[in-house]
């Protein structure tokens, strides 16, 4: 077995992050700024090493390890797996900035909720590399595992509680299901590691039949991870039940992760299969982006409208790849374009919607995200948090001044073109259309009057309605970052592209 320690540095470094944040709560006891610095430190190290080893292949253009031959290596570090080991690793830093006044509170033990998001992103770096199934699964699943106690670790919380036991039972049934399907493949392939799967899919026509089974049953229960129909039904309960700033982690870093094992078990793996693959992406993506954009139009409270959107947006991100690969794949660079669309889409979803839960957290606080009607005359009071929020949800919307989501539009719209999916172009564009009703709705009332404040009882005075609320220093780091990345990639669409090219 070959095992080059370099493309094991950013998962080293990840790990000893959530280490760092156990000694130094247990040897600093009291000091919470002391953990939040240590963890946030390793954090940025580990964003830091990936981008410095992705820097470092040289012209190999690759490291490997856990490897038995050529193309049998369970992990690979390349520059798209140090781009998405960076990417989690921003995401975790910018959840531990937005974290900072819940855990000052003391209403969160600071020790045990920098431990469980460094775990989370241990798991996240090593999905960015793997190469096998057993690898990408056991990732995924330590990607999500700290974020079922992280979702309920609010003390005095019941709604936390409930939204825990909601993630941990869904999420249970469609790892089962994943891993029903990898034993599927397991048996029809007798391999493992994804090159060996396509291989022997593609010599054995017989075992497609059992091949064809398990990568559905596979993508299926992976489709979890991005809140897809029909294991979508945990996102709005536990989104409005976790505090913020973890809600914010989970609907961003859980997406991407899904968005990574879906291209690596759909594209990579699935080779022979591409159009059995592709259906079933196609129709996840039909019933996702319908189902929630419908239910976001009665929603009224402001995070569970966010969770069904991003139920919506799962749709856009499944649609192109599933067109295409339904359509039996057609060339290598027909199929690269469209996985550079796809990963241009999640990384354009994922800015969007951190800002959008940012901006959320800003004026309202990290423990509850409160009603739209809260929101009224939030452009007043606080004219930056709701200019943020604007250009978050008309981003998610595909309208200006939110170009990133616009752009993000006009790329799956022309992959599914250039695919020969004109039908799944008018659904996306009919969804498109029916998202701006809910979309809009929110943008509207950031602009209108405030509501006349109720009499409190007992009491002449009138209850403060809409109160500014006082949030530290990182958090408006947080907003302030997140809206300008989010800026910044609305005027540059096409070195976006260029970026997700390394995908292909």
């Amino acid at each position: 077995m070959r095992i080059d320690q370099v493309a094991l540095l950013p998962t080293y470094v990840a790990a000893a992050t959530a280490v760092l944040a156990l000694l130094v709560d247990l040897l600093v006891p009291g000091r919470r700024g002391a953990v939040i610095g240590a963890t946030a430190f390793g954090l940025a190290a580990t964003a830091a090493t990936a981008i410095g080893v992705g820097l470092g292949l040289g012209d190999a253009g690759r490291r490997t390890a856990f490897c038995f031959g050529p193309d049998q290596c369970s992990l690979v570090s390349d520059p798209a797996a140090a781009a998405v080991g960076a990417a989690f690793a921003v995401l975790a830093l910018g959840a531990l900035a937005l974290s900072v006044p819940l855990l000052r509170t003391g209403e969160v033990p600071v020790g045990e909720y920098c431990f469980l998001l460094a775990c989370s992103l241990t798991g996240a770096v090593v999905l960015g590399g793997a190469r096998d199934l057993i690898t990408l699964i056991v990732a995924l699943e330590t990607l999500t595992l700290p974020l079922y106690l992280l979702v309920g670790i609010r003390r005095g919380a019941a709604t936390g509680a409930s939204a825990a036991v909601t993630f941990f039972v869904v999420s249970v049934v469609s790892t089962a299901v994943a891993l029903l399907g990898a034993g599927l493949v397991y048996t029809a392939t007798g391999g493992l590691h994804l090159a060996d799967i396509a291989h022997a899919g593609a010599s054995a026509p017989e075992l497609r039949p059992l091949l064809k089974v398990g990568m559905v049953l596979l993508l299926a229960g992976l489709a979890f991870k991005v809140a897809a129909v029909p294991a979508h039904a945990w996102a709005p309960t536990t989104y409005d039940g976790a505090p913020l700033p973890v809600a914010a982690y989970l609907s961003t870093a859980s997406k991407l992760g899904g968005v990574v094992a879906l291209l690596l078990v759909g594209v990579v793996a699935g080779g022979p299969v591409l159009a059995t693959s592709g259906l079933t992406l196609a129709v996840l993506a039909v019933l996702s982006m319908t189902v929630g954009n419908l239910v976001a139009l009665r929603q009224r409270r402001m995070v569970r409208l966010l969770a069904w959107s991003s139920v919506a947006q799962a749709g856009y991100l499944l649609a192109p790849l599933g067109a295409l690969l339904a359509s039996g794949g057609r060339t290598p660079d027909a199929i690269g374009l469209v996985v550079a669309a796809t990963v241009a889409y999640a990384l354009f979803y994922v800015v969007l919607e951190f800002a959008a839960f940012a901006a959320v957290v800003a004026a309202r606080g990290s423990t509850d995200g409160g009603d739209i009607t809260d929101y009224r005359g939030l452009a007043r009071r606080s004219p930056w948090v709701a200019a943020v929020l604007v250009i978050a949800l008309t981003g998610l919307a595909g309208l200006p001044p939110g170009l990133a989501g616009l752009f993000a539009k006009v790329a799956v719209v022309r992959a599914l073109l250039g695919g020969d999916a004109a039908w799944l172009a008018v659904v996306v564009a009919l969804n498109a259309v029916i998202g701006l009703a809910y979309y809009v709705r929110v943008v509207a009332t950031l602009f209108a009057a405030p509501a006349a404040a109720p009499l409190p009882p007992d009491s002449a005075a009138p209850a403060s309605v809409g109160a500014q609320v006082r949030v530290g220093w990182p958090v408006g780091v947080a907003v302030g970052v997140a809206a300008v990345v989010a800026v910044l990639l609305g005027f540059a669409p096409q070195g976006v592209l260029e970026l997700a090219a390394f995908f292909r």
